[in-house]
């Protein structure tokens, strides 16, 4: 689980300091999006297969600017409940020039709906049947390393799995936005990323 070195990582510093954006930034290219019913389904071993189906539609369609693809979010843990969407990051080499990517995204079905130019130059495709969640970020981004190693810790840590498992539960129950059921599981989310950072030595405290 160690984070591998190299150009294409940041540094430690980047990593433990969580980024908000501009506020007042519009990120929504099509408008903000209506309500949506929240989900949350026992994990389905679908959900990988369907993950890999896309990786390879992506690397297909754009074999020379996908510098990454990885699953990440909670159907990227196995045993972990979930929402029925399959969130990927997608690395390619400056967000900004979305004609190099979005066309060909388009191509095999996604849709850009979010971009977040002060937030990691975060853009989201999405597409449905199945329902994925394309996130792109350029190469170094913290936010991209973040997913990995939250991923990764509750792969192998069952009682934080069900730590999270449990919030999200409590989230569902009184949420009636995406949004608000996000914002309700954060606090559970940023106590795990402590745990994460701190049994590494990036932060103080045990663990």
């Amino acid at each position: 689980m160690n984070v591998p070195t190299g150009k294409d990582w940041p540094d430690v510093a980047s990593i433990v300091r969580f980024e908000d954006g501009d506020p007042d930034e519009d990120p929504w290219v099509q408008g903000r999006p209506g309500r949506e019913a929240i989900e949350v389904e026992p994990y389905s071993h679908q959900w990988p297969t369907w993950y890999e189906a896309q990786r390879a539609k992506i690397l297909a369609a754009m074999p020379r600017i996908a510098l990454g693809v990885e699953h990440i979010g909670s159907t990227a843990v196995p045993g972990l409940h979930a929402k029925p969407v399959i969130d990927i990051d997608l690395i390619v080499p400056d967000p900004e020039r979305e004609a190099d990517y979005v066309p060909l995204l388009e191509s095999i079905g996604f849709e850009l709906t979010v971009r977040e130019r002060s937030w990691y130059q975060h853009r989201m495709l999405r597409r449905d049947d199945p329902r994925v969640n394309l996130h792109i970020f350029g190469p170094s981004c913290p936010e991209h390393v973040r997913h990995i190693l939250f991923r990764d810790w509750l792969r192998q840590r069952p009682v934080d799995r069900q730590r999270y498992h449990q919030a999200k539960i409590r989230a569902r129950e009184a949420a009636s936005s995406v949004q608000e059921y996000n914002r309700r599981k954060q606090d559970v989310v940023l106590e795990i990323y402590r745990d994460i950072f701190r049994s590494r030595g990036w932060i103080e405290g045990s663990g």
